[in-house]
């Protein structure tokens, strides 16, 4: 296993591979991006993006099929685009509609076409395409009273065996302590809530949707009040069942929360420094799978 260790000069905030796990991406307090190569245990620094005036709260990598492209976003409020082109890094766009820091940023699956989703502390979420020739006019929605914390896109393949655009989906979690769920509506060129979810008492700094391809979708939402709550749907339609991962609270406030590519296992952080792993028996029951050693 590689250790990247001074990597930055100041707090890490998120750290993803793209999707041949052949670069790594590192965002930072210290408001610099960097790219890493890494191959077997090896890791080589091989560019330093400067452009955001704020901390960099979190990076996604767009599909291959797009281009070598990543997003950063800052709570300088803004979401930054940088793209490779012959062996150098460059900033291709700037999406600038939130007036305060927007705190997740995620494209959506590759199938619904270069869709990027943001989260940000005015409440707001927007949704912006990205083509060859510029951005379309973002979609901007009021979202969350005292600001958006989190939000994560569907799975393409959720949607009845088919990626329809009709059926981009959404999740957002926000510090009014709920969480809502939006969906594409074609008549209206915009999207809209389909459903409101009420259960955690405290701010919701994660939410994160199952990749899994089975008839029912899964929701995984963490909270400032220590708990994570599993949100089922059968055949993405109808109301949302609420359970909650373990009876009793966990020892911290609850930061991040991840599926497995798979969908079957989900990893949980807090503020313990903990990443603890659980699973789904056959009773429906979610049981701890272990411990990942730090």
């Amino acid at each position: 296993m590689a250790t990247i260790s001074n990597a930055h000069s100041e707090l890490i905030h998120d750290a993803v591979l793209d999707y041949y796990g052949k670069r790594l991406a590192t965002c930072s307090s210290d408001k610099t991006i960097k790219i890493f190569e890494v191959e077997n245990d090896t890791h080589k620094l091989v560019e330093t993006l400067h452009g955001h005036e704020g901390p960099v709260w979190q990076v996604d990598w767009a599909h291959p099929k797009f281009g070598v492209i990543l997003a950063s976003c800052s709570y300088d409020g803004k979401v930054l685009i940088w793209k490779e082109e012959n062996g150098r890094w460059v900033q291709t766009a700037v999406h600038a509609v939130h007036s305060a820091s927007v705190n997740s940023v995620k494209w959506a699956p590759h199938e619904y076409g270069p869709f990027l989703l943001a989260a940000s502390s005015d409440g707001k979420v927007s949704v912006v395409e990205f083509k060859e020739n510029g951005t379309t006019a973002p979609v901007v929605l009021d979202a969350h009273a005292i600001g958006v914390n989190t939000a994560s896109w569907a799975s393409a393949a959720l949607q009845d065996g088919s990626s329809s655009l009709q059926e981009r989906r959404f999740v957002t979690g926000g510090a009014d302590n709920l969480v809502k769920v939006w969906k594409y509506s074609p008549e209206a060129n915009t999207y809209l809530v389909q459903d409101t979810l009420e259960g955690h008492t405290d701010w919701v700094r994660d939410v994160a949707w199952s990749p899994s391809m089975l008839l029912r979708s899964y929701l995984a939402s963490v909270s400032q009040d220590r708990t994570c709550i599993i949100w089922t749907q059968e055949n993405n339609q109808g109301p949302w069942k609420k359970t909650l991962l373990k009876d009793d609270k966990f020892p911290d406030v609850l930061w991040r929360a991840s599926w497995s590519l798979s969908g079957n296992i989900l990893a949980i952080s807090g503020g313990d420094n903990k990443v603890t792993l659980w699973k789904e028996n056959l009773e429906g029951k979610w049981e701890s799978a272990g411990e990942v050693e730090q």
